[in-house]
């Protein structure tokens, strides 16, 4: 146990110093901006660029950051690998630690990211959970505080973070469908409360961050339906203007920072969007005259979002360097970043950078072992990996990998848990199939999409 705790912190100090001080993308910047400044909108959340304003008691710029996101990261994979140790999962806890070492999570967990953040604080409360003595209320306590904390990081945390707080209630109140039932309701609440708390608490002023969604909803229903979705504006034949405008890849073309925006975009609809039942109105009007367009642009979006049938050059990369910043933050070049940098890139083109794979294999988890109701972690984090992918479907409007660091996590551990256990194959025979099929058909899809 001593020898894998001098590894990970082996493994904790060489990824700070290859990354020092943090790479800063442009959220990252315009979050640090609200960090300095002390005031904040919930464009990007408040409460981690309130954090970051407490950080800066310690030191200026990302590496307080960096600091504590690689820290969350790897007391969490020590832990669980600890816990696979334990209990004498020796295959369990190598497949853990080479997973934590995966070149997308150590350039994901090196650059200022909400998601980031986000994985790393679920898997250090997975941990907690996984190794907390049976009884023990403290590591519970800090596990939930934690998720509570994460539920405030994004708008789509409670499908991530209620399979585990509902396993770290006690054995119980599980113990039925009824009570399971009664409970996920209960710790739902906090979870669906923590994020508008947090921005009241803070004053977070309104942005319009919610009108992203709806904009490339209306965008994507009137591209496939060859329909104006919009409401009444003054550019001329916006089905024109949309068809050239819309990509199912993001919004980005709607929204104030791309180099030519579109003129039907976020500028143009804000104040359109509140006339008459304000914009969910205008959604649920456009969904319901054109459900088949709006499912086909969901679906569609939800392939690149994935990573299914696409060509990986077409969909956005990593963020390898900081973008530029007004306080000159910069990573230094080094050879240890370049080789993570490069490997990253590399994995990013196969399945392991392909999160349709990683959903696939999260759902054959929980066929096998779907219950929350026994102590064990790895089906609570095979849950949390589905359900947050899945919440994706409805709510995305961009494709990058980061989105769906979590489910890769949280799947990669649970499968090192589950997989070399026998009773995760004592089911039966269809139930073995039902688990397989999706991820061979899937894998294969993806590989033969890449080559046509």
């Amino acid at each position: 146990m001593q020898a894998a705790a001098a590894v990970v912190l082996l493994a904790l100090a060489v990824h700070l110093a290859a990354f020092w001080p943090g790479i800063m993308t442009w959220d990252a910047i315009r979050q640090y901006g609200q960090a300095v400044s002390g005031q904040y909108d919930d464009w990007h959340p408040p409460a981690m660029n309130w954090l970051w304003h407490q950080l800066r008691e310690i030191a200026d710029g990302p590496a307080p950051m960096l600091a504590l996101q690689a820290s969350l990261y790897w007391g969490g994979t020590l832990l669980l690998l600890a816990t696979a140790l334990r209990r004498g999962q020796l295959r369990a806890a190598v497949a853990i630690g080479v997973l934590a070492l995966s070149p997308i999570a150590l350039v994901l967990v090196g650059t200022i990211l909400k998601d980031s953040l986000f994985a790393g604080a679920l898997l250090l409360a997975a941990g907690l959970l996984a190794s907390a003595p049976p009884g023990a209320r403290s590591p519970r306590i800090l596990a939930a505080l934690l998720l509570v904390a994460a539920a405030t990081l994004r708008f789509n945390a409670v499908p991530a973070c209620l399979p585990l707080l509902v396993a770290l209630c006690p054995t119980a109140w599980r113990a039925t469908l009824p009570r399971l039932a009664a409970t996920s309701a209960v710790a739902a609440v906090p979870l669906i409360l923590a994020l508008p708390l947090a921005n009241a608490a803070l004053r977070a002023e309104r942005s319009g961050v919610e009108l992203s969604l709806v904009i490339y909803d209306l965008a994507g229903t009137g591209r496939f339906s060859h329909a104006d979705t919009f409401p009444p504006l003054t550019a001329r034949d916006t089905i024109a203007i949309n068809r050239g405008c819309y990509s199912p890849i993001s919004w980005d073309s709607y929204a104030w920072w791309g180099p030519a925006p579109c003129p039907i975009g976020f500028a143009a609809l804000r104040a359109p969007l509140k006339t008459d039942h304000g914009p969910y109105g205008w959604w649920i009007a456009a969904v319901a005259a054109h459900p088949f367009a709006y499912l086909e642009h969901r679906f569609t979006h939800f392939d690149r979002n994935t990573r299914f049938l696409v060509h990986d050059a077409d969909l956005p990369g990593l963020s390898l360097g900081s973008d530029p910043n007004r306080w000159n933050f910069a990573v230094a070049p080094n050879s240890v970043r370049s080789a993570i940098s490069t490997l990253a890139v590399a994995s990013v083109a196969t399945p392991l950078g392909w999160p349709a794979c990683w959903i696939a294999l999260a759902f054959g988890l929980v066929v096998l072992r779907p219950s929350l109701r026994d102590s064990d972690v790895a089906p609570a984090l095979a849950w949390s990996a589905l359900l947050y992918a899945l919440s994706y479907l409805p709510l995305s409007v961009a494709s990058e990998v980061r989105y769906h660091f979590w489910t890769i996590a949280a799947t990669g551990v649970a499968a090192a848990l589950l997989l070399g256990q026998r009773a995760t194959w004592t089911v039966p025979r269809w139930r073995r199939v039902l688990a397989v099929a999706p991820l061979a058909a899937i894998l294969l899809g993806s590989i033969a999409a890449r080559l046509v």
